[in-house]
């Protein structure tokens, strides 16, 4: 929304003019005391948390997992990938960094804003729901990629600092839900007009219930995805592949999300995932997709492409496939939004993005079609496209997964898993009656990988779910095309994960984080 976008470039702006003044003024208190005085001086430091939350990141979480594969072995999560980063690389570090300012702002917005003198006690509630929410979104988020973090609840200083040591993970996520609980009795059910975009009791819900059930507590996980089910305001979009699109901004499904707003506050998303047709001579291709991906899209008729009863077409094979498939991944014969065709056939003189032709076409074959919109072509780094970070049918599976290993099995996860296969542009037929609570298990899973595929979440998956030691290390394939009559699978060439299973399911404290303070024991192997 532009209106928002405006509303967080100003907040800020004025942040920044907070911090000049800090520079002229020897007592930084003072500075609290010029700021924190009026409503507007309360919504601009709220505001000012919202640019924290994800944005180019939500693919580079993917990109580093079995499914997908960061593309070029220069860029950083390619290094991560193969398992030859350690704990001084960049981007363990900036990963923190953007946590800990996001928390350092909470922590501030916390001290001061009940110092503004209003008689509006309702916006001041809200407003603490929101940054309370995007708080415990950044502590959920750094215990699953460090495990124990500082737990920092007000602003310290330098010294302060040296001396942390870490919390344990449990009592991060026991903050986290306390913190979350707090924050649904805060916020409204939704937003009109200027505020669409902001958080709400559903954002709150739908985050607890996810971080839940990355802890493990799926009763909590559970009864949050239920209360956010039973709000009654959220529903499944009809087209799966314009939810990515300007199309499908702020829709009936959309539960939080990054607002961006082309020309004001927008993003490049087009300019690194598009095939590189589309942006020549300059990126694209940063993350693709992997034949694991690729194949664990059914046949329209439900079954599996190994299935031998399946229908599966090995010389067409993208043809009477799941339809998110085609709304998720441009393939070979797809429309790009220059009016072109896709092909990524090695030596094919019509290729458009042949694999091997340039440093940044697609290594596997395929690319990413999720926020590539037409509207943008002409400026691929001006996307205004807003970034789902989490939405109903996440909220969907999560109820289902948690009822799953709790092992309440009953018609609701059916219906769950059925609602988000059943989408009116997706129409998959439903899971068979009557499954184990293994067979669920995997139902689940395989669902989570395809309907919420680039959108951040499979490496957070494959951690709690212990299964990324074995899902991991290897080669690299892409697709699979004829050759001189021959059938071929690409390989990415000279490219080899690692995973190191008593290491790996962690990140390293960054180094120079136990420079400046060595009681920051480092967790194992790094």
């Amino acid at each position: 929304m532009r209106n928002i976008a405006i509303y967080t470039i100003l907040s800020l702006f004025l942040f920044s003019c907070q911090e000049s003044l800090l520079e002229t003024v020897p007592d930084d208190r003072i500075s609290t005391e010029i700021f924190w005085e009026t409503e507007d001086d309360a919504i601009f430091g709220a505001n000012a948390i919202y640019p924290t939350l994800d944005g180019n990141k939500v693919f580079a979480y993917d990109g580093i997992t079995d499914l997908f594969h960061t593309n070029r072995t220069f860029e950083n999560n390619s290094i991560i990938e193969a398992g030859n980063a350690d704990a001084s690389f960049s981007r363990f570090q900036t990963e923190w960094d953007d946590a800990y300012t996001a928390i350092r702002r909470a922590n501030d917005f916390f001290e001061n804003v009940d110092r503004v003198e209003t008689s509006n006690t309702e916006l001041i509630s809200r407003l603490k729901g929101e940054v309370r929410t995007i708080r415990a979104f950044h502590y959920a988020k750094l215990v699953m990629l460090y495990g124990d973090v500082p737990l920092i609840t007000t602003s310290i200083d330098v010294q302060e600092g040296k001396s942390l040591t870490r919390s344990s993970a449990e009592s991060i996520w026991d903050y986290v839900e306390t913190e979350l609980t707090t924050a649904v009795g805060e916020l409204p059910v939704s937003y009109t007009g200027n505020d669409l975009g902001r958080v709400t009791k559903g954002a709150a819900l739908a985050l607890k219930a996810r971080a839940m059930l990355y802890a493990g507590r799926y009763d909590a996980s559970a009864s949050a995805a239920k209360q956010v089910m039973d709000l009654g305001v959220y529903s499944l979009y009809n087209s799966y592949g314009d939810l990515f699109q300007y199309e499908g901004e702020n829709c009936n499904e959309v539960i939080l999300s990054r607002q961006y707003a082309k020309d004001v506050l927008p993003n490049n998303y087009y300019h690194t995932l598009g095939p590189w047709s589309l942006v020549p001579g300059s990126v694209g291709s940063v993350y693709v997709p992997t034949k694991k991906l690729v194949d664990l899209y059914e046949m329209k008729n439900g079954l599996p492409i190994s299935d031998p009863e399946s229908g599966f077409d090995p010389e067409n094979p993208y043809e009477n496939r799941d339809p998110r498939l085609k709304q998720s991944i441009f393939v070979t014969g797809e429309t790009l939004p220059d009016g072109g065709i896709f092909n990524s056939i090695p030596g094919d003189a019509d290729a458009t993005d042949p694999v091997g032709g340039t440093l940044y076409t697609t290594t596997t074959g395929w690319n990413v079609k999720k926020y590539i919109a037409s509207d943008d072509f002409n400026t691929p780094k001006n996307s205004g496209i807003n970034l789902v970070l989490i939405r109903y049918a996440e909220v969907l599976l999560t109820y289902a997964e948690a009822k799953i290993e709790l092992n309440q099995i009953d018609q609701s996860v059916y219906d769950a898993i059925n609602e988000v296969r059943g989408r009116v542009s997706v129409e998959m037929p439903p899971i068979a009656d009557g499954l184990s609570q293994g067979q669920l298990r995997e139902v689940v899973r395989k669902e989570r990988a395809i309907e919420l595929a680039f959108e951040g979440t499979r490496l957070f998956d494959i951690r709690r779910w212990e299964i990324a030691h074995e899902v991991m290390p290897g080669e690299v394939y892409g697709m699979t095309y004829s050759a001189g009559g021959e059938l071929v699978t690409i390989k990415v060439e000279s490219y080899n994960r690692v995973f190191d299973q008593g290491r790996d399911y962690l990140w390293p404290i960054p180094q120079r984080e136990r420079e400046l303070n060595p009681n920051l024991e480092q967790n194992p192997k790094w």
